[in-house]
């Protein structure tokens, strides 16, 4: 299995959702800031959940807590008023944190 014809013996399944919502967070913050809010916070909230699945079947428990927390900053459903320079650097923090779970959480390719 190890063998270079074959590919990685691992994958990343979490490197999508963590890219998609790094985006997200960062498009909210450059371009659209306070147009899009609501929907954006659909969209990382969504994926915060989908990145902690993927650590959950990874078994990288760790990061569980940190996507529940993220989850919860971005609910769209009953959302906290935050605002400033603290919740735009949060934004640029959530990213590097959604890139560096998708890079990071692993899983064994079964073929």
């Amino acid at each position: 299995m190890d063998d270079k014809r074959y590919g990685p013996a691992f994958q990343r399944n979490a490197l999508a959702p963590g890219i998609l919502a790094a985006i997200a967070l960062v498009v909210s913050q450059a371009w659209l800031a306070g147009t899009w809010d609501e929907p954006m916070r659909y969209v990382v909230a969504i994926l915060a959940l989908i990145v902690a699945w993927f650590a959950i079947q990874a078994k990288h428990w760790w990061w569980v807590p940190v996507f529940v927390a993220i989850a919860v900053a971005w609910n769209p459903v009953a959302p906290f008023a935050f605002e400033g320079t603290i919740w735009a650097v949060s934004h640029f923090v959530a990213a590097l944190v959604f890139l560096a779970a998708g890079l990071l959480i692993k899983t064994p390719r079964t073929d």
